[in-house]
């Protein structure tokens, strides 16, 4: 089994999606307008991910090498498909908020990434912990790139205000550009300091 302090640092920074492969930044522009949108949405994902690993590490070495893709997409849209009925049933409000986006994760290619360069050539244990890294490592950019779209586009942190009435709310934090800009920022700042 593969190092798991190394699966854990790749997946929260040396390896991180977005910070140095750049692969889903389309979610995280696309949900990270309030911190709890992409609380969930990084929670999710992470779920698909480690769950989606640990399946197609189970049956790795039964599936044939010319329908594995398809297999994958199959066993990541159970999982999807299971985490959407979960947040319909329990979460209404954030499943009508997160509208299509949870749907895509299917297409994310984050999972396909994660299970066609791991989970295929991985035991089930390690693979599950670098789906929950890799999902860690998301969900931890999501939650970076929210905080400042919400705290200066909204002036609020989880919907609680934290800024004043004093605060003039950025209109353009909470616009596509404004998450392109905050996202090249980070990901300019974390290849700096790396």
């Amino acid at each position: 089994m593969a190092n798991p302090k190394k699966i854990i640092r790749d997946g929260l920074w040396d390896d991180n999606p977005i910070f140095r492969q750049v692969i889903g930044i389309c979610s995280a522009l696309a949900v990270t307008n309030l911190m709890a949108n992409s609380l969930i949405m990084g929670l999710g994902l992470m779920f698909v991910t480690a769950f989606s690993e640990l399946t197609i590490s189970l049956i790795r070495k039964f599936t044939p090498k010319h329908i594995r893709m398809m297999i994958q997409v199959l066993i990541i849209s159970v999982y999807v498909i299971i985490l959407d009925i979960f947040l319909k049933a329990y979460y209404p409000e954030m499943s009508k908020a997160l509208g299509p986006y949870v749907g895509l994760i299917i297409t994310n290619c984050i999972i396909m990434g994660r299970c066609e360069a791991f989970a295929q050539h991985n035991p089930p244990l390690a693979s599950f912990l670098d789906g929950l890294a890799s999902g860690a490592g998301y969900t931890f950019v999501l939650l970076l790139v929210a905080f400042f779209r919400e705290l200066l586009g909204f002036g609020t942190l989880f919907g609680y205000e934290i800024l004043g009435d004093w605060w003039t709310n950025w209109t353009i934090m909470i616009m596509p550009p404004g998450a392109f800009f905050i996202l090249a920022t980070i990901i300019w700042i974390a290849r700096t300091v790396a």
